[in-house]
């Protein structure tokens, strides 16, 4: 089909449709109003979406661990998986609640693309050292937004950079009431709140109901996925409660029951308290554990502190990794995203070197490390075959 044929069709299709069922493109805020038009083929949020999609650092989820990032074994969650559950969990919520799916899925899929190696271990060992060198605090959620906004410069929606920021899944609430927004000013003051107050991201609140969707759903989706990667590894916890299916589908029906036809999202007390519970005991039981935990110190958290310094002493030199590898990497695709400036131009020596630590997947990290320090700690994994874990 010629393009000429293909844009008439597409427009008599698009009057068809609005005709018939009064249907109106919505356009949405961004940066530049006069890029990513919302079309009828491509409304607001599914260029979010597939900008989201098609960006390199979301191939990056897949080798980035949830919880248990000292084990070969194929069946436990990685980011990528996690960022799909949390889509496919809000949009159920989202379909019987009539909220906006795209936005749901937009805010889903892109609400960890700033996240470290080594889950929130690693979030809080470069969070250390970022904040001993700048006085700024590091949160995932917060160089989620970085990333997509700052970094690369993908015209995301203001309505999807919200529900990423305000995704925070630490902090449960029992209701969830939407902020207001006035526009990017006031999104851009929160941002920076977030660097500069170290409680900063428990102060936010998403703007819109699919927001609010989305950060109750990443708690639902980790909590009794991760139950069950701690049982397939063979993790000896003492959890008690409903398994990972049973505990979705509940959750799920009573946030419904309690949020339908209202302008904010609740569930009841009792599934409340039973959440809480559940998150706290998977603290207790997993995240702090020693058998989880006991390698962060002795080898994680050196080997952080060790590759922060030497690719800091590496800034100015063009042959290096941190040249080659990522400034030199950013700025190709900042270019092919209409960005002209130098990505130097913009950030200090620590914030790029802190970008590109944030960037890496666990294997990546591993290998840089053993590239450049020679003399740092070696991580032990346990094989396939060490694993305690059902058959």
């Amino acid at each position: 089909m010629a393009r000429n044929d293909y844009l008439r069709l597409s427009e008599e299709r698009e009057n068809e449709i609005k005709e018939t069922l009064g249907l109106d493109i919505k356009e949405a805020a961004r940066r530049n109003p006069e890029r990513d038009r919302a079309k009828l083929s491509r409304p607001c949020y599914v260029r979010d979406i597939e900008k989201i999609l098609h960006h390199p650092y979301y191939n990056r989820y897949t080798d980035k661990t949830q919880v248990f990032s000292f084990y070969k074994h194929d069946d436990i969650t990685r980011r990528a998986l996690h960022v799909q559950l949390v889509s496919r969990i809000a949009r159920n919520i989202g379909r019987l609640l009539g909220l906006d799916l795209d936005l749901i899925e937009a805010i889903s899929l892109g609400h960890d693309m700033g996240h470290t190696p080594f889950g929130h271990a690693g979030e809080r060992l470069l969070g250390d050292i970022y904040h001993a060198r700048t006085g700024k605090y590091f949160n995932h959620n917060v160089h989620s937004v970085r990333v997509l906004d700052n970094i690369f410069n993908l015209n995301i929606s203001l309505d999807t950079l919200d529900g990423i920021l305000c995704h925070n899944g630490e902090l449960e609430l029992q209701e969830y009431r939407p902020s207001t927004l006035s526009g990017f000013l006031e999104f851009d003051a929160k941002v920076n709140m977030c660097y500069t107050e170290k409680d900063g991201v428990k102060k936010l609140i998403p703007s819109t109901l699919e927001g609010c969707v989305v950060r109750v759903s990443d708690i639902i989706a980790y909590i009794g996925k991760d139950r069950q990667d701690a049982e397939r590894v063979g993790v000896d916890i003492a959890c008690g409660g409903s398994d990972n299916s049973y505990m979705i589908n509940n959750f799920v029906i009573n946030i419904v029951e309690n949020s339908f036809g209202k302008d904010y999202i609740k569930m009841d007390e009792e599934y409340f308290k039973a959440l809480k519970q559940a998150k706290e005991d998977n603290y207790k039981n997993i995240y702090l554990s020693q058998s989880v935990n006991k390698q962060y110190k002795t080898c994680l958290q050196p080997m952080f502190e060790m590759l922060y310094d030497r690719l800091l002493s590496q800034y100015g030199d063009e042959k290096s990794l941190l040249h080659r590898h990522h400034i030199n990497y950013v700025n190709r695709r900042r270019g092919y995203y209409q960005t002209k400036t130098d990505y130097r131009e913009e950030n200090s020596a620590d914030d790029i070197v802190t970008d590109y630590i944030a960037s890496m997947t666990d294997d990546y990290f591993i290998d840089i490390c053993a590239h450049l320090l020679p003399d740092a700690p070696t991580v032990h994994y346990v094989g396939y075959f060490d694993s305690k874990g059902k058959e």
